[in-house]
């Protein structure tokens, strides 16, 4: 198998395409040839060795990835085989192992795919998506709401403004430059602010009182955006991409934080609603950036500079004649 590995923290150049034994499933297991594996902002974290989320600092070295898409071509003891041959999705959890040709999960984790469902767009569903549905059941947004999305051209703000649309309310997208801007407004934020421009905040009254704030950036925007919110509004949480959390103390604009248990709880179910919204149209993610697994130290580079869009995926390739995995059973965007 192919496999990206590190053996010590560091820049994205650490990270290094190598050679490894096949991996073969244990006992309730099965193996996934691998189409399209996710890339997360939380994994450039992890690779150099800064902050590591939930988990703990993996053992080194280690094959970064969290949530793959494929085909299963092998099963462990105890494992149907009925298995073999389906497309498939999987978190991998923690532990990792994505950015491979090949993964291991547990058949328990693994979600069967229906066949207009991409790899690219169920790799996103199953990581990224899965936390917008968590995001938008514990914001609880109302018809007669108004809704500021940060990083609204990012994997999980095009979710977010889609699902606030869904519900009714109105979706107010805020993204950094041109370009961004335009995706968020292509996925149904109206307006879509560009937060670079001077006065771009004085645009956030357009629809009314600002009641809710869906935030994971942290910093001058997500402060920003706090203080135009109505008395009786409500900032969700789920992260802070600037660096910087901010400390809230208004009691009547609380601050709801959705990361960690709240979704850790339930998250068969919010993957399950996550993959159903991606297959019936109602909440699709946009996969906006793919690499090669091979640059996956270019895919980190982008990410940490900011320069890509939607959700970041890279994409395997057929060794025998270069053309990608996912373009035979879905198509690879």
């Amino acid at each position: 198998m192919h496999a990206i590995r590190h053996h010590a923290f560091g820049p994205a150049e650490v990270l290094q395409l190598e050679e490894l034994p096949d991996l073969t499933p244990a006992a309730g297991h099965l193996r996934i040839a691998v189409e399209a594996a996710g890339v997360h902002l939380l994994d450039t974290s992890i690779r150099a060795g800064e902050a590591f989320g939930a988990g703990e600092p993996p053992e080194l070295p280690v094959v970064p990835g969290r949530e793959v898409a494929g085909v299963v071509d092998a099963v462990g003891p105890g494992v149907d085989r009925d298995w073999v041959g389906r497309r498939v999705v999987a978190h991998l959890g923690f532990a990792g192992g994505g950015y491979a040709d090949q993964a291991v999960v547990d058949a328990t984790r693994a979600h069967r795919l229906p066949d207009h469902l991409d790899a690219p767009t169920a790799v996103a569903a199953i990581g990224t998506g899965r936390t917008a549905a968590a995001i938008l059941e514990y914001a609880a947004i109302a018809p007669d709401d108004v809704v500021a999305v940060t990083s609204a051209a990012g994997g999980l703000g095009v979710l977010l403004v889609q699902g606030v649309r869904a519900a009714g309310a109105a979706a107010i997208g805020v993204a950094g430059g041109p370009d961004k801007v335009a995706v968020a407004a292509v996925h149904g934020a109206d307006p879509a602010l560009d937060r670079r421009t001077p006065g771009w905040a004085d645009a956030l009254g357009v629809h009314g009182p600002l009641t809710v704030v869906l935030d994971g950036v942290g910093g001058d925007v997500g402060r920003t955006l706090y203080e135009r919110l109505a008395p009786g509004g409500r900032l969700v949480r789920y992260g802070w991409a600037s660096g910087v959390q901010n400390a809230y103390d208004d009691p009547a604009r609380p601050v709801v934080d959705v990361l960690g248990p709240p979704i850790l709880s339930r998250i068969a179910e919010f993957e399950r609603a996550a993959l159903d919204a991606a297959a019936d149209g109602s909440r699709v993610p946009y996969v906006g950036t793919t690499f090669p697994l091979a640059d996956a130290a270019a895919a980190h580079r982008a990410l940490e500079a900011g320069a890509t869009t939607g959700k970041v995926v890279l994409l395997v390739t057929d060794p025998a004649d270069g053309t990608a995995r996912a373009d035979r059973t879905g198509a690879a965007r």
